[in-house]
């Protein structure tokens, strides 16, 4: 009977947990492999069930931050340091573009289980165009630019002392200031930038990543690899396309291309002393890096989808483009998704 009336205990106590889930936008049974135990016994395990992949989408983007933020911190505030070797400092531009190629490799590989999006952008194009969730969207958004806000914060803590040394102790400074450090954070254009090409910037560098991603995650399209899409080498073929966005897009606003990556960090930076010029500073830039990244990955996305992908998910294979479906509640679509791992 006590063993019956334990069981009893646990269905229920996994049908409250499904329930959470579902509610917040989640599919009811997360994503665990047979033979791991959920511990029904644990408070946490619970929590844990229920937000796993938000934590991981969370994670994702911390991770991606530590290297991405870590890269510019390292390049900047060892310029012309005389121990390093060479003599001029520990690291060039190009050490940036490796820090951020790598830091979203590895995000991916952490948020496995949400899908790796690590972008509300990104998100917010497998929600129009490949049917995830429009439920899923809300939560995502949040754990992503919690973890890019999270991350940043470490990167500051880590580099406290090494700031002080550029800039002066307790002095923070912004572009186009000489001993600037906000830059290590957050995004800023270069000054003779104008607010339209500003926008363009950050629009077509957001254009070439989703389009590329929607390549690669295409299984229809076996590209250079000779197979499915990108299949096991997504993630590394990840790194190379962020390598060579910074390489070829990154020196006029620094290639944000994700609300995540660069609101969080801005938000922290404002936090910790640098002041209103955060929001003030390239003609009250901040809010390109938020709007723009949207604008291009839905048209980076439909390009694809317009002239490459033939799938039976995507709006522009339905009549009308799907516009019909995009003005009429689309997020109460009872089919079930696939799940995408980006």
């Amino acid at each position: 009977m006590v063993g019956s009336t334990k069981t009893d205990e646990e269905i229920e106590h996994h049908h409250v947990l499904s329930s959470i889930r579902t509610k917040i936008g989640l599919e009811a049974e997360p994503p665990i492999l047979d033979g791991h135990e959920v511990h029904h016994h644990l408070n946490w395990s619970s929590v844990r069930v229920i937000f796993r992949e938000p934590f991981a989408e969370f994670f994702g983007v911390f991770i991606m931050i530590l290297f991405g933020d870590g890269s510019v911190a390292q390049v900047l505030l060892s310029a012309g340091e005389k121990s390093a070797p060479g003599m001029n400092g520990f690291g060039q531009y190009q050490s940036i573009s490796w820090g951020w190629g790598l830091g979203v490799m590895l995000g991916i590989y952490v948020a496995g289980d949400s899908g790796g999006f690590l972008n509300p952008a990104v998100t917010f194009c497998f929600c129009l165009f490949r049917k995830l969730p429009w439920k899923r969207f809300p939560i995502y958004f949040l754990a992503q630019v919690l973890g890019g806000f999270a991350g940043s914060g470490v990167v500051y803590a880590n580099y406290l002392n090494a700031i002080n040394q550029f800039e002066g102790h307790g002095i923070r400074t912004v572009p186009p200031s000489t001993t600037a450090t906000a830059g290590i954070f957050c995004t800023y254009p270069q000054a003779f930038m104008t607010k339209a090409s500003q926008f363009f910037s950050e629009f077509i560098a957001s254009t070439i990543l989703m389009f590329v991603i929607f390549a690669l995650k295409d299984d229809s399209n076996p590209g250079a690899m000779g197979k499915s899409g990108a299949g096991m080498l997504f993630p590394l073929a990840l790194f190379f396309l962020i390598f060579g966005l910074g390489a070829c897009f990154g020196w006029e606003t620094g290639y944000a291309i994700n609300l995540a990556r660069d609101f969080g960090p801005r938000l922290m930076s404002y936090i910790v002393g640098y002041g209103h010029e955060v929001w003030s500073a390239g003609g009250y830039y901040f809010w390109i890096p938020m709007v723009a990244p949207f604008f291009g990955c839905t048209f980076g996305a439909f390009l694809y989808d317009f002239f490459i992908y033939t799938g039976p998910e995507s709006p522009v294979n339905t009549p009308w483009l799907g516009l019909k479906d995009l003005f009429t509640q689309p997020w109460r679509s009872k089919k079930k998704p696939e799940k995408y791992e980006v």
